[in-house]
């Protein structure tokens, strides 16, 4: 009888597929930058979030009455405080406009009071490049450049567990436990290494080669292959 392939199995949707996002945490974000101009919010812990490469820090204000999630720099302790203006000091969240050139930052936002979007995860981080009238030019760890508002905040210094990937996993068992967090499948076997049977490119011939046409309104799980194909095969009378 064979079996769905996975990428039918993954649109059909299941637990096997499915990240465990009530073990997460939350979501970090950024207090409304009017409460916060020139206050401190005060690290109470910092801890691991299944969902998340980087660690999550849990910062208290005393008009909240819970602790506002956001990721931690290299360099942040317990019992810190961040401070949202001032000083372009490791942990402290600034508008791209009080922070100097050639400073590293993370948790950008995109737009004013949008929270934090961009360098979330470990080890990623933005630096200052040029300042305009009402633009800032970031430059990425890709070596991309955007300009973004001057209002638009961020956060200063680089997210930690910035070696973790260079770490070996040494066990297939470690893997699998951290690939089930977030809800992805492992061990993933390749298509053309399965029986005919099995995937459309398996087999002796050990090629890929084309399913058929499944149509655009099809679901997710069955759109595999050539969707909405007007033709198929080689035009008559072309000589390639």
């Amino acid at each position: 009888m064979g079996k769905r392939i996975i990428a039918r199995a993954r649109g059909k949707g299941g637990s096997q597929y499915r990240a465990p996002s009530h073990r997460y945490l939350g979501k970090v974000s950024y207090p409304p930058a009017k409460k916060v101009v020139g206050k401190r919010g005060l690290v109470r812990d910092i801890v691991h979030d299944p969902g998340r490469s980087a660690p999550v820090a849990l910062v208290s204000f005393p008009w909240m009455k819970e602790d506002l999630l956001q990721i931690a720099p290299e360099g942040l302790h317990v019992g810190d405080e961040i401070k949202y203006g001032g000083e372009a000091s490791v942990g402290n969240v600034l508008e791209l406009k009080d922070i100097p050139i050639g400073v590293r930052i993370f948790g950008l936002e995109t737009c004013p009071n949008s929270g934090p979007k961009l360098c979330r995860s470990s080890g990623s981080f933005a630096t200052i490049m040029n300042k305009g009238d009402n633009k800032i030019t970031v430059k990425f760890s890709s070596g991309k450049t955007r300009d973004f508002n001057a209002r638009c905040r961020a956060t200063i210094g680089v997210p930690g567990g910035g070696g973790k990937r260079e770490k070996p996993w040494v066990k297939a068992g470690k893997r699998y436990y951290a690939m089930r967090a977030r809800g992805k499948l492992y061990p993933r076997t390749s298509g053309v290494a399965m029986s005919p049977v099995d995937h459309p490119y398996g087999g002796k011939r050990k090629a890929p080669r084309p399913s058929g046409t499944v149509s655009r309104n099809a679901p997710p799980g069955a759109k595999v292959g050539s969707i909405a194909a007007r033709r198929m095969g080689r035009k008559k009378g072309s000589k390639k």
